[in-house]
């Protein structure tokens, strides 16, 4: 994840709050706080809470069909340039919601000679992940992409309008799976 991310840094939850991660992430002058959660069965990612600072908002998304770089076939190695970002079909007021806030994860001066690219594609209200560099194969003319890594798919869980509060937040989208889960046309991204 963090090859797909320019400019992120690792540190170990431990047992801190994510209110005091927020804090101290916004007095180190960071732009966002990303926080993945663990299945304690088989100790993979299974959720990432994504955190605006210092206003919000704030969403949490389930994680699934993980795949690896190195899983993948014909995989190529990242660089550090800072990519370009293809948002794909957030069509609805809280999908624009929610590609501003991927989409504010990076930053808006791409590095174009380094080539990588980083698509969020929407398909019913799952957001596919992808992280790719093409390769120009005939005097630009033609164009062949090659995959980087990782691949994964997000599903909004809810939307907070501000920073991170469990218990005083104002939720602005919470997914409810017995009610809104009913009808296979009606998308809420």
């Amino acid at each position: 994840l963090m090859t797909m991310m320019p400019n992120t840094f690792f540190y170990k939850r431990k047992s801190y709050d994510i209110r005091d991660m927020a804090k101290w992430a916004y007095n180190k002058k960071f732009t966002h706080l990303v926080v993945l959660g663990q299945n304690k069965k088989n100790k993979e990612c299974d959720q990432m809470l994504i955190c605006h600072l210092p206003q919000g908002p704030t969403a949490l998304l389930k994680i699934s069909s993980v795949k690896h770089s190195k899983s993948i076939k014909g995989h190529g190695s990242s660089s550090f340039h800072l990519p370009e970002i293809i948002l794909n079909r957030f069509s609805t007021r809280l999908g624009h919601r929610v590609g501003r806030l991927l989409g504010s994860m990076y930053s808006h001066n791409p590095e174009f000679h380094g080539r990588n690219v980083v698509t969020f594609h929407n398909q019913r209200d799952f957001i596919f992940v992808r992280h790719h560099r093409y390769i120009f194969a005939d005097k630009y003319t033609k164009t062949r992409l090659q995959e980087l890594g990782p691949r994964f798919t997000m599903k909004p869980k809810w939307i907070m309008a501000g920073s991170f509060d469990p218990q005083h937040g104002e939720y602005e989208w919470i997914l409810k799976r017995k009610e809104m889960e009913t009808s296979k046309r009606k998308f809420f991204l």
